[in-house]
């Protein structure tokens, strides 16, 4: 890692100097925007009304309206005595199956499991046992379709509890498809893209065996990266092909020992990892919550690293631009205010937000109006609205000049495929409008009308839904495996089927 230093100066001002391709910003803040909070809004902090709005109210010029609705009192108190007591129940009858003296053997391992070495703890195997598996025939679902809209299900029976599962070779036909990242309709095996991608299989096939420093390097992966830079506005990108590998391989390669790293407690366990990788020292601040970092970086100005009390080489802050699991959009007019002032560097992962949001289709910054220059490190996948994989990274040429060289994700990973790159450029010229339609921008307002639909009418159905009214993402709070059992079963019978999540599915710092 190359060296960097932080030079204190009379007015208190933090400078960060790095040769590792971050360098900081001019002084200054973004131009003034309205802020408008409904009254009826819940926080979930109580500190955070009065902060965002006395604090930042100038920062918005639209209104920002997210929800992450408490639970009743009455049905967390439920909801804790369920797990409870079936927790009670599973450890009493493990304890009676181990004497022989109960009959029923659905929760225990299968004779045949017996000699293997444990995958699992025993509390992780508890729950896997008792809980997970009873539902398990909600999970995993095979699919025989493309992901559109509509999609086809394979039908499968367990006789055995769920242990294993036998296909009846029936299939479920159209299913309304409610859990896909298909976002734009761009992964199907019909249209523009798909025969863009057969043509290009053809010519180059479907691998290149070698990596980018090698024999990897085709022109299309060079054409790649300069339109992501053209649909992002900034100087230069660099492409990867595994979206969870861009976040782990290159924050190490950002930060490293005597860096901070000050990361929101809901950040993607990919994020989680590249932190951890990097050595860098963590600590989190509570989600959205701008009182919360502000908080942290001021500590970190004033205290500096641990024992020695040095200034930290770098301070870099970790983000997304919608959040993965909870839908909310991170809130950065205001964190790039707050970088700004502190002089500390931000990445911002748009892994949910780039191709979805936006009057432009290019994320949180086009959402908000913002400079892309404000973003020092901007991450994104191509998995989502572009219906295809890897991910990429952008920002400043010398940031991107320094990560092709240090980046063991950009050294020592194959090339991108042919035709994932070819998916990729087709669908990012139709959403810029590059092939002469605007289908491509159709499909983003499309988007945002069916759901700001689909969330106001489940709020008048009485679900429980949190993150921001213009998120794509919607997730419904099922507090109990029993109602996450009952949700999911019931539909494929009712043709709509939507993905579940697991807390957590993100990993802790």
């Amino acid at each position: 890692m190359t060296k960097s230093s932080a030079n204190k100066s009379v007015n208190g001002e933090v400078c960060h100097h790095a040769t590792n391709g971050l360098k900081p910003g001019k002084n200054g803040f973004v131009k003034n925007r309205y802020f408008d909070q409904k009254q009826q809004h819940k926080y979930r902090y109580p500190e955070e009304k009065d902060h965002h709005i006395d604090c930042n109210g100038g920062l918005y010029k639209r209104p920002f309206n997210e929800s992450f609705e408490e639970t009743p009192m009455l049905v967390a108190v439920f909801t804790y005595m369920g797990y409870g007591i079936l927790t009670i129940f599973g450890y009493f009858r493990d304890f009676l199956r181990e004497w022989k003296i109960e009959k029923c053997n659905i929760a225990s391992e299968r004779d045949e499991q017996k000699d293997f070495v444990p995958l699992y703890q025993d509390f992780e195997n508890f729950y896997n046992r008792n809980v997970y598996l009873r539902i398990r025939d909600s999970f995993n679902r095979p699919v025989c379709s493309v992901p559109g809209a509509k999609m086809d299900l394979v039908e499968r029976v367990s006789n055995d509890y769920n242990w294993t599962f036998e296909y009846t070779g029936k299939v479920l036909k159209d299913i309304i498809n409610l859990g896909s990242y298909n976002y734009l309709g761009f992964a199907e095996n019909t249209g523009r893209c798909s025969e863009a991608a057969a043509e290009v299989t053809k010519k180059y096939g479907v691998g290149v065996s070698s990596t980018r420093q090698e024999m990897g390097n085709l022109g299309m992966h060079e054409e790649l990266e300069k339109l992501v830079a053209k649909f992002l506005g900034v100087e230069s990108a660099m492409t990867f092909g595994m979206g969870f590998a861009t976040n782990s391989m290159n924050i190490p390669a950002l930060v490293g020992k005597g860096c901070l790293i000050l990361s929101d407690e809901l950040n993607h366990a990919s994020l989680v990892l590249g932190a951890r990788l990097s050595k860098s020292t963590i600590r989190v601040f509570k989600h959205n919550n701008m009182q919360s970092l502000e908080k942290l970086l001021r500590d970190a100005i004033v205290h500096g690293q641990p024992r020695t009390h040095r200034h930290w080489k770098k301070i870099l802050i970790l983000v997304e631009g919608i959040f993965s699991m909870e839908g909310s959009i991170v809130r950065l007019p205001e964190i790039v205010a707050l970088k700004k002032k502190y002089k500390a560097y931000l990445y911002v992962d748009e892994a949910h937000s780039i191709g979805a949001l936006g009057p432009n289709g290019r994320g949180v910054v086009d959402y908000f109006g913002l400079d892309p220059q404000d973003v020092d490190v901007m991450m994104g996948t191509f998995t989502k609205s572009f219906g295809s994989a890897g991910g990429y990274i952008a920002g400043k040429k010398e940031l991107i000049d320094y990560l092709r060289t240090h980046s063991h994700s950009a050294v020592y990973a194959t090339s991108m495929s042919p035709p994932v790159v070819e998916q990729i450029i087709t669908s990012m010229k139709c959403i810029m409008g590059e092939d002469g339609t605007t289908y491509g921008i159709q499909q983003v307002r499309q988007l945002a009308e069916n759901a700001s639909y689909f969330r106001r009418r489940l709020q008048e159905m009485g679900f429980i839904i949190y993150g921001n009214n213009d998120s794509p993402r919607r997730s419904h709070d099922a507090l109990h495996a029993s109602e996450t059992q009952c949700v999911w079963a019931g539909d494929a019978e009712e043709e709509h089927w939507g993905g579940g999540g697991w807390v957590p599915s993100n990993a802790h710092h």
